[in-house]
């Protein structure tokens, strides 16, 4: 490969450019290490000290010291003492991925009426590779046996999973304990005006629920979404003070 310019820590004896090779290899081992300090920090869901975070992405403790600092200079990670979490400036970024155009945002409303009429934990998740991505929630009576939050990655053998995977007969898909012991969910697929399956909609209660009406409030939200997105998602302008971060 050719070296063009390189540093003075590059060049041999013969003032000829060494091979710059290893470099970018570098640059992908720090990017990695940071990358995988703030999944293990997301992993955790509360703070976490170096010796942990370095258990937890086998990286050695100095490593995770120097790029904590710079995470936490960067404003991606907090610290607290000698703890450390998730920082402000990652959420913000996190908030800007859009999986499909409009999409939370014209499930912002239907989300929080289907917790409301049903009690029901409400998740909108997406089909990434070979899993479910949960980008919008809303807790319900689950909580604490089933939290559910945004970002949470889970099989496609679930009750959303299987809705994410293609087209279906017969209404929704039921799951009556069959993941999880005292878990049932109700879940439907979310189509754009064109017919693509751009989310799956579940609502998860405890067992003993009838499915029925939940999986009507399902169906409803759906509806409501998928009309929401064929009207543009129901944007409305950002005010210039709501950009002051």
């Amino acid at each position: 490969m050719d070296g063009g310019k390189g540093s003075s820590s590059g060049r041999t004896g013969h003032g000829q450019v060494r091979d710059q090779g290893p470099a970018p290899a570098r640059g992908r081992g720090v990017l990695e290490g940071a990358f995988a300090l703030l999944d293990a920090l997301r992993r955790n869901g509360d703070e976490a000290g170096v010796t942990e975070l370095a258990l937890a992405c086998g990286v050695p403790k100095g490593s995770v010291h120097r790029l904590l600092d710079q995470l936490v200079t960067l404003g991606a990670v907090e610290r607290k003492g000698n703890r450390y979490r998730v920082g402000p400036q990652l959420y913000r970024l996190g908030q800007a991925w859009e999986p499909h155009p409009g999409l939370r945002t014209a499930a912002r409303l239907p989300l929080q009426r289907l917790r409301a009429a049903t009690g029901a934990s409400v998740v909108l998740a997406v089909l990434r590779e070979d899993m479910a991505i949960t980008v919008s929630s809303v807790p319900g009576d689950l909580e604490p046996l089933l939290p559910v939050r945004d970002g949470i990655a889970f099989r496609l053998d679930t009750a959303a999973g299987k809705a994410l995977r293609g087209p279906l007969r017969g209404g929704a898909v039921l799951d009556r304990e069959d993941v999880m012991a005292g878990v049932c969910c109700a879940s439907l697929p979310v189509r754009t005006p064109d017919g693509r399956t751009v989310a799956a909609l579940a609502g998860l209660v405890p067992a003993g629920r009838p499915l029925d009406s939940l999986a009507r409030g399902v169906a409803e939200a759906g509806a409501a979404i998928s009309r929401a997105l064929a009207r543009g998602g129901q944007r409305s302008p950002v005010p210039k003070t709501a950009l002051v971060l």
